[in-house]
């Protein structure tokens, strides 16, 4: 991600951060520029392992809180999975789609403009839309291309 974004991400956090008497942890700024650096999704597994390749060590109750609170502040977005659950960057992060392979749990975000238009301009009652993420289940091509081969073998073995 671009510096002027992880720059936007740092200042909220910084004035969230002083607004409510909190400390400003090395912690906290080192978790928030690593959201921001992975690109995608990432499990909390692999931010801890990106923290530790760039020296900083932090405890996975240090990393789930950190996470909690830029998901407050919409620094963050959380996804829960097939695979389990994984996190991304949100502050730019726009209205958007995910395919997820039922099979063996890939995740592709996809654009499909038609849908994101229209939810973009759904009238909900009652309720004012921040944003949305669409998640779409089905096969992916590698895995349909496995299931076809293996019934084709099956079939050939029974005959």
């Amino acid at each position: 991600m671009d510096n002027k974004t992880k720059l936007a991400a740092r200042k909220i956090l910084t004035e969230y951060l002083e607004s409510n008497k909190l400390r400003k942890t090395p912690e906290r700024y080192a978790i928030l520029n690593a959201t921001y650096s992975i690109g995608g999704h990432f499990t909390l597994e692999e931010l801890n392992a990106f923290l530790e390749k760039e020296n900083f060590r932090v405890s996975r109750a240090t990393l789930y809180n950190t996470l909690k609170l830029f998901i407050k502040l919409r620094l963050a977005v959380i996804h829960r999975l097939l695979g389990g659950t994984y996190y991304e960057a949100g502050y730019t992060n726009e209205n958007h789609c995910h395919q997820i392979c039922t099979i063996c749990g890939k995740v592709t975000e996809v654009q499909i403009p038609q849908v994101i238009s229209a939810l973009e301009n759904a009238k909900l009652r009652r309720f004012q839309q921040e944003g949305f993420v669409l998640y779409i289940y089905g096969t992916c091509s590698t895995c349909r291309a496995k299931t076809t081969r293996m019934k084709k073998k099956n079939n050939n073995n029974n005959t």
